[in-house]
């Protein structure tokens, strides 16, 4: 050992022990704890938001979607033609003309004019069946998820229950029992009430794991009540995997409005929707098939687009999933 090297004597378990120091110059202290006050702030959405705004197709979906948002809130940007008012037999069936780029439909009617317009339609629907899913959801899965016991049993067999019978059955039952009352409403309704439970579980789950953190134990050392710790600590803590399913499913619940539509127990004849486009269209498949192909086409786009988002953010609020690439 070095002659540098001085004996410190301290206090030890057996007597005469003793303990050996380097010299301070030879073994600089380190600063390896040090916080760096300059670094950005940091959290789960801001690392999503670094994460995601790297990828190409958060932009491409979100070009998608704000084009399709656009179009939907104003549609007199995108084509001055009344898509049910200007319809005249003698174009039936006809090809792209100057101001018509998309032809006529059967019964004369502008094929761009009504994909324009009946943009709202669909996403209107979507939305609408995403707000009911999620807030019971949200209900379902969180109680269930936080309190456990009777309460998980309970509302976990509802949606069992629910879960068991498939929403677009459930939908067509409906609207056909409400066959004067079809609407967005009522078509929305007879979507989401049947489409929740998939939320509910996946929040039930998040949850399970969440509320055994440290911080909510905390919470409870000091007191804090059960429902203000769920709202509060747990559920905004558990809420990133809920997004990430809502934008897909609202995909889904578009996706399902054009089928009830096109299988004739959707919305009315007389609401302009892709659904109900696609099936007057699919009479004329063989002789006039650009009246089935635009509105299908349309639908596709939107919904790729959606699934796209949803797959970017369940990826960006996945820490493992960034780790990884």
């Amino acid at each position: 050992m070095s002659n540098d090297l001085f004996e410190h004597p301290v206090t030890a378990s057996e007597p005469g022990a003793s303990h050996f120091v380097a010299p301070l110059e030879e073994t600089p202290l380190v600063a390896i704890d040090v916080v760096n006050v300059a670094d950005k702030p940091s959290n789960l959405w801001i690392d999503a938001w670094r994460d995601a705004r790297r990828r190409p197709t958060f932009w491409v979906s979100g070009a998608l979607i704000i084009l399709v948002v656009v179009v939907a809130l104003f549609p007199w940007l995108f084509t001055s033609v009344l898509p049910n008012n200007d319809c005249q037999l003698l174009n039936s069936n006809g090809g792209p003309t100057a101001g018509h780029p998309l032809g006529f439909t059967k019964q004369g009617c502008d094929v761009y004019s009504r994909i324009i317009n009946g943009t709202s339609t669909s996403l209107s629907v979507g939305i609408i069946v995403i707000v009911l899913t999620t807030v019971l959801g949200l209900v379902f899965g969180a109680f269930a998820g936080f309190y456990g016991g009777v309460v998980d049993a309970v509302l976990s067999r509802i949606g069992d229950i629910f879960f068991s019978i498939p929403y677009i059955l459930a939908a067509v039952v409906i609207m056909s029992v409400l066959v004067n009352y079809r609407s967005v409403w009522t078509i929305s309704l007879a979507i989401g009430l049947f489409a929740w439970p998939a939320t509910a579980r996946v929040l039930r789950a998040e949850i399970l794991r969440v509320k055994n953190a440290d911080f909510v134990m905390a919470s409870e050392a000091l007191g804090v009540s059960s429902l203000r710790i769920l709202l509060r600590h747990v559920l905004p803590n558990s809420i990133a995997p809920v997004i990430a399913i809502t934008t897909i499913s609202l995909a889904a619940a578009i996706v399902a409005e054009a089928t009830l539509s096109f299988l004739g127990v959707g919305l009315g004849s007389s609401i302009m929707s892709w659904g109900n486009d696609i099936n007057q269209a699919q009479r004329d498949l063989r002789t006039n098939p650009q009246t089935l192909i635009y509105p299908s086409l349309a639908l596709s786009i939107t919904v790729f687009a959606f699934i796209l988002m949803g797959e970017v953010i369940r990826d960006a609020l996945d820490p493992k999933a960034r780790a990884l690439r």
